[in-house]
């Protein structure tokens, strides 16, 4: 998993509120013998799971990497989704703090895949569905209403290219190569 963020704009916390912190921290031992026995025999099986989000964040990050480019597609910036700043709360203890680190990971992860999915779906097919989702992805807005065939055809090729919303990062792909 990547490291916690340190950078300039990291929270700094006084010496009182971390003196604070430390009187409210609960030791590792304490929190498990405090936790249900189930929680603690299932836990394997949570952590388990970062294998397969592993795998897909190499899968997505190089698709990302090779194919947004192509099509003229903003790259999503992963730091904007996965954020690991739980760690510098002085009043968790070790425990807490790696299963901070695991939900911020696995939580801003999916975040940063669906976003990645919905400008791939906005380049390639920008058509809103015809009932309800429940929650709609960023770009879902912008999609041509569905069974409007001649707003399709007449604007498709704008709306999949239109990312003026977003800061552009790499230049478009020349017309040869786009759809």
């Amino acid at each position: 998993m990547p490291t916690p963020d340190n950078g300039p704009d990291a929270p700094r916390f006084s010496p009182e509120i971390l003196k604070e912190y430390r009187r409210f921290r609960r030791s590792a031992w304490n929190h498990l013998r405090h936790t249900n026995i189930l929680v603690i025999i299932s836990s394997p099986l949570i952590y388990a799971c970062v294998i397969p989000f592993l795998l897909l964040d190499l899968g997505v990050s190089l698709y990302q990497a090779v194919c947004f480019p192509i099509y003229g597609i903003p790259k999503v910036d992963r730091k904007e989704y996965i954020v690991y700043d739980r760690g510098r709360l002085g009043y968790l203890n070790v425990i807490e703090k790696l299963g901070c680190a695991y939900c911020s990971y696995a939580n801003g992860f999916i975040a940063y895949v669906t976003e990645i999915a919905a400008r791939t779906e906005q380049h390639f097919c920008p058509i809103r569905h015809a009932h309800r989702v429940a929650n709609p992805h960023s770009r879902y807005d912008r999609f041509l209403p569905y069974g409007d065939a001649q707003a399709y055809r007449a604007r498709s090729e704008q709306v999949s290219q239109d990312y003026s919303d977003l800061v552009r990062t790499i230049t478009p792909a020349p017309d040869s190569l786009k759809r």
